[in-house]
């Protein structure tokens, strides 16, 4: 692949020299970019052109490259200058300004030079095949100490976080034993939990939130140097009050020994950045990699995946044209209601902001009144306030506290549906009365746009992962009565977390307004969705949606068309970005289809989307067929013949209600435990047969009969 990478670099050297006749550093320094971009992307790492370094001189310098790690940091940097420069001049020139020199590239199309901690390492003509080869293998191959040091503390955080969650645990339990302050204050905030995030709560979510509150403090501290923070916020001021009875001084320092190389990493690693768009990226990392070491399987149910920006912008871009279009208003206008309904780190909150800065005073009261999110757990819901208000400080210049992030289960938030029709209905928050008045607050308004990236989780592979989605009563009855009601196929899968998360947004919104969502793309073609797809039809005016396939549960052929998964294989459902118009006085659906090329790599979907707007991208108008299809539609008279046997049928109660050939029929032998009772090898299945044998005989009731 390098040296594949350096041969395209070559050839395309030598095209742009013989068509343009020149050799300038502008004509063709971007294809010594493209090397280095590619390469960096086979890396797992990112390239970015003239972004800003702040030097040892306090200077900012801009080097026509850097390439960073994924958290951000610099690994090094690319500088181009002319053919008719003098290149050692021009490097002792660039130091002079402050330029890094601990990996840095320079190079004039005629001869590159690497330099790594202040020493030349090689030089080689950008001709000689070999020598630019190992020149580019040592600029990748270089790691910073910090690095080296973060990846080391992450391996020993995994693998002492084991110990140090056991010696907390440990000491919650004592102090549930030996404590009365203690047991009286746990009682009160288990109780406000039940009463206001959902009743299946108990006592080991109350052991979680603060095990997750007291392990990320010091994270928080040295990331933004937000101290306070911590302790100011509504929902870690309840938590500081619980972790203040038991869990302080010596107890505190002692039990978190174990992790203070990670947080010593983290800490060198948070002072090399002074952007605070890095910052936010870094602290979503550090999130993300603290999750799925934390907790694995609730990583997994609670989507923890970190939304590229290529994905937001398009998102809120389209969501912007599509208010214009339809309503005459645009997202930052007075009474347009915005809700992220499952915030996770603040991602979407955070760009529109960014989206909004160029109108200071709209942005002020967009940001205090009409801009709301929700979350859940309470690791994201602490990266997302403080991502949220520290973006708005770097925007405006002061600092506000954002008032609308509530800490509450969206699917549980039912008393809010229906305000569309006008009546309101009150729902406890989470945890403190200032939450409890954000939510009561969020359920009066009449939301106008709902955007997200809600968790894709449907239901476990295997029973034996204990992994369940929990029930959510109103919104899987809504569901039934919808999507379910209007679908001839298996009724299951309908319950996956992202078809509830559209049911609930579709009955929360106005009747005039904007759902936009980017989800498992299954919904699209699934027999499973064939309810859905008419339910939608039937609720929405407009439908828009941009399939970025990315499938990885697909396999031959099929599997190499799906592609790059545009989350950078984080996940292994396709994905699609869809957009719902609501307009109460109008009647019809028109949907709308666009697909990314089949065989696209994760970057070309980021591209893709991040070449075409939404407003200006051609789309195939879909007309779904009786069975409720949008794509891969087959005309044949397949339904016309006699069926061999059918539900109805079956249970047929008179005569003449009959369709197929055979009235009976069922699923057969049905062992529902196949993993134990069936087998290739003969010997192997009476060995697993034997033990299940075994197993039951011992759980025997007292009168024989067995459990």
């Amino acid at each position: 692949m390098s040296q594949q990478l350096i041969n395209q670099y070559l050839a395309e050297i030598d095209r742009l020299r013989k068509f343009s006749g020149l050799s300038n550093e502008q004509v063709i320094r971007r294809a010594f970019g493209r090397l280095l971009e590619s390469w960096a992307s086979s890396e797992k790492l990112v390239f970015l052109e003239e972004y800003p370094v702040e030097t040892t001189m306090k200077t900012t310098v801009r080097p026509d490259g850097t390439v960073l790690h994924d958290i951000r940091v610099p690994h090094g940097y690319w500088e181009a200058k002319d053919t008719k420069d003098d290149l050692d001049e021009e490097i002792r020139k660039k130091f002079a300004r402050g330029y890094p020199q601990d990996n840095i590239i320079f190079e004039n199309s005629e001869i590159a030079v690497l330099i790594q901690n202040r020493q030349e390492v090689t030089r080689a003509s950008m001709t000689d095949t070999a020598g630019l080869l190992r020149l580019v293998s040592l600029f990748f191959r270089y790691e910073r100490p910090e690095i080296a040091e973060f990846r080391k503390a992450v391996e020993k955080f995994k693998a002492d976080l084991p110990t140090v969650l056991e010696a907390l645990r440990q000491r919650i339990d004592t102090a549930y034993r030996e404590n009365a302050a203690f047991r009286a204050e746990a009682a009160r905030f288990l109780e406000t939990c039940k009463e206001t995030i959902n009743p299946t709560l108990g006592e080991a979510d109350v052991r979680e939130m603060l095990i997750q509150h007291i392990l990320t403090e010091e994270i928080f501290t040295h990331v933004f140097n937000e101290g306070d923070f911590h302790h100011e916020n509504n929902i870690a001021k309840e938590l500081y009050a619980l972790e203040g009875k038991f869990f302080t001084g010596a107890v505190k320092r002692e039990t978190l020994k174990g992790l203070e190389p990670y947080y010593a990493a983290i800490r060198a690693n948070a002072a090399q950045i002074t952007s605070h768009s890095e910052k936010q990226t870094f602290l979503k990392v550090i999130y993300e990699n603290f999750y799925k070491v934390y907790d694995k399987k609730k990583a997994d149910r609670l989507g923890v995946v970190y939304t590229p920006n290529e994905i937001v912008k398009f998102m809120i871009e389209g969501a912007d044209w599509l208010c214009e279009k339809h309503f005459g208003r645009n997202l930052i206008d007075e009474h347009v209601e915005i809700l992220d309904p499952a915030t996770g780190t603040g991602t979407f909150i955070c760009e529109l902001l960014e989206y909004f800065r160029g109108n200071p005073r709209k942005l002020a009261h967009k940001y205090k009144n009409e801009l709301h999110a929700n979350e859940v757990a309470i690791l994201p819901y602490y990266v997302a306030n403080l991502n949220i208000e520290a973006t708005y400080a770097a925007i405006t210049g002061q600092f506000a506290e954002y008032p609308n992030l509530c800490f509450v289960d969206t699917l549980d938030n039912v008393e809010g549906l229906g305000i569309r029709a006008g009546h309101q209905h009150e729902l406890f928050g989470a945890m403190s009365e200032e939450n409890v008045e954000r939510v009561r607050r969020q359920n009066k308004r009449k939301i106008s746009v709902i955007i997200g990236n809600p968790p894709y989780n449907a239901n476990q592979q295997n029973e034996n992962e204990n992994n369940k989605n929990r029930e959510y009563k109103r919104v899987d009855e809504l569901i039934k009565s919808s999507y379910i009601r209007l679908s001839t196929a298996q009724k299951t899968k309908v319950y996956d977390m992202y078809a509830r998360f559209f049911r609930w947004a579709s009955d929360r919104m106005h009747d005039d307004g904007v759902l936009a969502f980017v989800t498992n793309n299954s919904f699209v073609n699934s027999r499973t969705f064939d309810g859905f797809r008419k339910a939608v039809a039937e609720e929405f005016h407009e439908i828009y949606v941009v399939d970025l396939k990315g499938n990885a549960r697909t396999s031959g052929e099929q599997r190499r068309k799906e592609g790059g998964n545009v989350f950078d294989d984080q996940i292994r459902v396709g994905v699609a970005i869809s957009f719902f118009v609501k307009r109460k006085k109008k009647h019809g659906c028109v949907i709308r289809y666009d697909a990314v090329r089949d065989y696209a790599k994760s970057d070309d979907k980021r591209t893709f989307l991040s070449a075409t707007p939404l407003s200006r991208r051609t789309f195939t108008i879909v007309t779904p067929d009786k069975n409720g299809n949008w794509i891969d539609l087959a005309e044949n008279d397949w339904e016309s013949f006699i069926p061999v046997a059918d539900k109805r049928t079956k249970t047929a109660k008179t005569a003449g209600q009959e369709r197929a050939i055979f009235r009976l029929f069922s699923l057969g032998v049905v062992t529902a435990r196949d993993e134990w009772v069936y087998d290739h090898d003969q010997d192997r299945l009476a060995g697993k047969v034997g033990v299940t044998y075994r197993y039951l005989r011992i759980r025997e009731g007292p009168l024989g009969g067995t459990i």
